[in-house]
């Protein structure tokens, strides 16, 4: 957690919240909670993520898998899910993550 609240340059309390409303999502594997730093861009949460965490969530996905997922190569995307967000595709990746529940 201190590392986002320095990432995010936002309070600790913000960062929980964030995190609540999905607009953050981590995980516990390695001990410690963790926060893929490519979910931060330019000191913010990446926007396109909130709507998709919701969608992988509502398929049934624990953070783990959802975090697994967008960061693996999706072959139906040609690319990581994560990538396409980044790139500006959300509608397509949200698209083949209703798919799967």
């Amino acid at each position: 957690m201190p590392d986002l609240v320095e990432a995010l340059d936002v309070p600790l309390g913000r960062v929980r919240r964030l995190i609540d409303e999905h607009y953050l999502v981590g995980s516990r594997r390695t001990g410690v909670f963790a926060v893929p730093a490519i979910f931060i861009v330019d000191g913010h949460p990446l926007s396109s993520l909130r709507g998709t965490v919701i969608a992988l969530q509502d398929a049934g996905f624990s953070d783990d898998e959802l975090i697994d997922w967008l960061l693996e190569e999706e072959e139906t995307l040609g690319r990581s899910p994560i990538e396409a967000l980044l790139a500006g595709h959300k509608s397509e990746v949200r698209r083949i993550a209703r798919t799967l529940a």
